[in-house]
């Protein structure tokens, strides 16, 4: 239910953040702005102070908008107002009314995250379950419960890891980057501390996904094995277990965390057939033994096990806040790295060395949307910032359609002393139109694979 509506208010905000910065930076440079809108089509509300002022528009449709700015391009301006005009305005006052508008919506980022390491949220701790054998975080001796107490890069200062929230964007970025990953971990029970190195580098991936952190070893945070909500025809209750049994081992293996269970559970049925298991349960400070047979089903394609249970509990969380200062620099350095990751994946995608599948489109993020909602108030101002910053970059791409292409125009009119011709300026415009037209093609295709998967 929160879906549309959340994801209808988050493009609204967006959008009218990103076209009031042209509009404010368009009045500051002394340029007559004809109308704001917010959407397109048909209007739904229109407001204007008098004829000669900004006419304010909403439109049916939000998925947009635009600040129309007198211009001789555009139809006959009166002599007496030609002064008001964008393109009569010198090279440097164009550049900035059409930087204005990316810029904003970085320096909502940039308020939306102070604003969260204002308020504070609720993020697991940074403390580590068992690798899978063979993993890298298996064989930089990582044995699970370690809490990871700072990270970066191989070469790099290590920064403080205050949740697996930090852990796990040290670890994209490492990714990504395709260079090591240091952390320093604090191990039990006297909080030892250790330094091991993840050789990231060594990963070959052109996705950063569920599949890329399986490999890495680093799935999730640590949790108790326990067993939550049964369903009454599956082979846990069948076998007597109840909700709230904790695991301790299966056919004589220690259960340490959620996941170690959930992956031995699904890797019983890897053979097409499960076989009895001795299961220690430890109950209400009783140790229990019952036998349990996972049920067999298939699972994209894989045969595995299933038990009927919801399987770990909820993992250790700290809250994380900061200061008045220390917030709102750490706003502007998450907006930063967020950028650099967005630009970067942007050019590994160019050259072949990302997967186009990391593109997402409407439906991927209204989908983020409803579910970052739901969460509460901080994870939506979360994907608010996000976003945000995703529109800033991406629109100071230098493809011709968009505000990029036209700072694109004025560099070249800068250097050469000349605008753009009107033949080239009309080629690039296709094209532009062309290479819009196709990555939005694939995030749709994108969005349709991700929902019918």
């Amino acid at each position: 239910m929160l879906t549309l509506p959340a994801f209808l208010v988050a493009i609204a905000l967006l959008i009218a953040i990103h076209e009031y910065g042209h509009y404010r930076m368009a009045v500051a440079c002394g340029v007559k702005v004809l109308r704001f809108s917010i959407g397109f089509g048909k209007p739904l509300w229109r407001w204007q102070a008098s004829p000669a002022s900004t006419e304010f528009v909403l439109a049916l449709f939000p998925l947009g908008g635009f600040v129309k700015m007198l211009d001789e391009r555009e139809g006959t301006v009166p002599q007496e107002e030609r002064h008001l005009a964008f393109n009569t305005q010198p090279l440097s006052r164009r550049a900035a009314i059409v930087v204005a508008g990316p810029m904003a919506n970085l320096l909502l980022a940039v308020l939306l995250y102070a604003c969260v390491n204002w308020i504070g949220v609720e993020q697991p701790e940074a403390i580590l379950s068992p690798p899978p054998a063979g993993s890298l975080a298996s064989t930089a001796g990582i044995q699970g419960g370690e809490r990871v107490v700072r990270a970066g890069g191989a070469d790099a200062e290590l920064s403080d890891v205050n949740s697996f929230e930090d852990l796990r964007w040290a670890l994209t970025q490492g990714a990504i980057k395709r260079e090591d990953v240091r952390l320093l971990l604090a191990v039990a029970p006297n909080d030892i501390e250790q330094e091991v190195l993840l050789p990231l580098s060594t990963l070959e991936s052109s996705q950063v996904d569920a599949e890329l952190f399986a490999r890495m070893g680093i799935t999730g945070p640590l949790t108790r094995p326990t067993l939550g909500e049964l369903q009454a025809d599956g082979a846990a209750a069948q076998a007597g277990l109840l909700e709230g049994d904790e695991v301790q081992s299966i056919d004589g293996k220690p259960m340490r965390d959620g996941q170690e269970l959930r992956r031995f559970i699904r890797d019983s049925g890897a053979n097409g057939q499960a076989q009895p298991q001795r299961w220690k349960v430890l109950r209400q400070g009783q140790l229990l033994e019952v036998t349990l047979t996972p049920k067999v089903v298939t699972d994209g394609g894989a045969t595995v096990g299933r038990i009927g249970a919801y399987v770990g509990s909820r993992p250790s969380f700290v809250t994380v806040r900061y200061g008045a200062v220390e917030g709102l620099t750490r706003g502007i350095t998450q907006t930063w790295d967020v950028s650099v990751l967005t630009l970067t994946m942007m050019g590994k995608m160019l050259v072949g060395e990302a997967s186009l599948k990391n593109i997402s489109g409407p439906l991927t993020i209204a989908d983020f949307a409803g579910k970052s909602a739901g969460m509460g108030v901080v994870q939506y101002l979360v994907f608010l910032a996000l976003v945000s910053v995703s529109l800033g970059v991406l629109n100071l791409l230098p493809l011709p359609v968009l505000d990029g292409g036209h700072l694109m125009y004025y560099l070249w009119e800068g250097v050469t002393g000349k605008p753009v011709s009107d033949l080239w300026m009309e080629r690039l415009q296709r094209g532009g139109i062309a290479l819009l037209v196709a990555m939005m093609s694939i995030a749709f295709f994108n969005d349709i694979a991700r929902l019918l998967g």
